[in-house]
């Protein structure tokens, strides 16, 4: 009996089954953050024309924004028991894809093709975006794992090379959709004046082209690129290895490391719904109290809001080879994973400082800046750096093989808790009306000041408990870490009483 066969072959010292998950992921990313970056926009836009948005109240984009955004965290818990014991996650990203194609294609139908049947396309996309997305998302990062044989130190560096992949999808996303809308945008005349409309469904058609390259990519190259891996389900391996169907009990080890990941769940609770704000309020924000002219040269221009979106994944991929060497040189002093998780929270904390100077820096004759934004996301994705690839790492490590999927579902089910939490906060900022425009930037001033004394308190709480979290990871694996993006293998010293 033997593990899956993994595939001859190496591109820069990992396996080129990576860069295949790479490229899948990237265009998954991008299909999925180009429909993000204009869901909220969408649906506040006033103009219920062809492609001009439907006119909803910003409270009630955001509760509908938070919801999706939930359930597209809680299917991945469906989607990863399914991989684990009856479709394997190579079948399970291929049904995946196909569901979020079409769900894109179906927000894409222009209003003029359905006067009067706008919303049942609307939710009909929406539903199988979730259901394809519960598909996809545990199961493409469980493989990557899986690349890699037990105590193989490349997989931390895998999961940096992954997460570049997906930042810059994401990244791609934001640039693109914002052209798209705009230069496929027209002119209408109301009220006697000419209104320029962007055009949102030739960017929802634009992610669903990104979905559809995604599922070309797997099924064209899975096979030579991956061998046997993701084949057979994960539970029905494990009883084939065990050489016999019974069930073995969860070991006392076992139990202690499903706890950190039960609790560091908690707190990446805090954090995704502090940083989910940026599709969501921030974004309407960015669209209706900030001035986002940038001077160039001589002349101006007007960033569509969407382009904010880009930011994160632009810094992502700036800062992430640097937190990597940092992590890297810091060596034995390396801080173990709820350290990290604590330093995330509190720079995500200082980003929302930011916001709160820039709703102190509004009034009627004078707009926020765009900059303080732009040191909003800044801290964000730092924060994430600290945070995110590194509790990925973390879930595959720990979690018991015959519950790998399961578990990364699970993961994802704690950020589900926080996008719907995020949709619910940003709520709080009012209506539409414009005679409430201070009130409005009053209240996204008090929801940004609650985010930072959050984060601030979880960080101290898990500063506090990280020496029993990490006794309770019973010194499973060489520190946690995003390691660097060089191939080489990476000698890592693990101290004692640290992940």
């Amino acid at each position: 009996m033997s593990l899956p066969k993994l595939p001859s072959g190496e591109l820069l010292g990992h396996p080129k089954g990576l860069f295949l998950l790479f490229g899948t992921e990237m265009w998954e990313r991008f299909s999925y953050y180009a429909m993000r970056a204009l869901l909220v926009l969408y649906l506040v836009d006033k103009v219920r024309a062809e492609g001009g948005g439907l006119g909803w109240e910003y409270a009630s984009a955001l509760q509908l924004y938070g919801t999706f955004t939930m359930l597209v965290y809680v299917t991945p818990l469906l989607g990863g028991w399914l991989a684990d014991h009856i479709t394997g996650q190579r079948l399970a990203i291929i049904i995946g894809s196909i569901l979020m194609a079409i769900g894109q294609f179906s927000l894409a139908l222009p209003h003029a093709w359905l006067p009067g049947y706008e919303m049942h396309a609307f939710y009909t996309g929406l539903g199988f975006l979730v259901l394809g997305n519960g598909l996809f998302k545990p199961n493409i990062s469980t493989m990557v794992g899986d690349l890699y044989q037990p105590g193989d130190n490349r997989r931390d560096g895998a999961f940096t090379v992954f997460y570049l992949g997906v930042n810059l999808g994401m990244f791609l996303a934001g640039i693109c959709v914002g052209l798209m809308i705009d230069q496929f945008g027209y002119q209408l005349a109301l009220d006697g004046e000419t209104v320029q409309i962007r055009n949102y469904q030739a960017g929802f058609l634009l992610a669903g082209f990104g979905m559809l390259i995604a599922l070309v990519l797997q099924m064209t190259l899975a096979k030579p690129l991956l061998g046997s891996i993701g084949i057979e389900p994960a539970a029905k391996r494990e009883r084939r290895l065990q050489q016999g169907p019974r069930k073995t009990p969860l070991t006392k080890q076992e139990v202690d490391r499903l706890k950190v990941i039960l609790i560091m769940g908690l707190f990446t609770i805090i954090f995704w719904a502090g940083f989910e704000q940026a599709g969501g309020l921030m974004n309407i924000y960015a669209d209706r109290f900030v001035d986002r002219t940038l001077n160039i040269g001589e002349g101006a221009v007007e960033l569509n809001p969407a382009y904010f979106q880009a930011l994160n994944p632009l810094f992502i991929m700036i800062f992430a080879p640097l937190f990597a060497m940092l992590w890297l040189k810091l060596g034995k002093h390396d801080p173990n994973s709820p350290l990290k998780f604590a330093l995330g929270l509190a720079l995500m904390a200082i980003g929302f400082l930011m916001m709160v100077a820039a709703t102190l820096q509004y009034s009627t004759e004078h707009q926020s800046s765009l900059w303080w934004l732009v040191l909003a996301y800044l801290f964000f994705t730092l924060g994430e750096l600290c945070l995110s690839p590194i509790g990925l790492a973390m879930v595959t490590r720990l979690s018991p093989l015959r519950m790998a999927s399961l578990m990364m579902g699970a993961w994802y089910f704690f950020m589900a808790g926080a996008n719907k939490l995020a949709g619910l906060i940003g709520a709080l900022i009012g209506t539409n009306d414009a005679a409430t425009d201070q009130q409005m930037v009053a209240n996204a001033g008090a929801i940004f000041g609650g985010f930072t004394l959050a984060a601030l308190l979880a960080a101290l709480l898990l500063y506090l408990w990280a020496d029993k979290l990490v006794y309770w990871m019973h010194g499973s694996a060489a520190p946690i870490q995003a390691a660097p993006l060089q191939g080489a293998p990476i000698k890592v010293a693990t101290p004692p009483q640290q992940i």
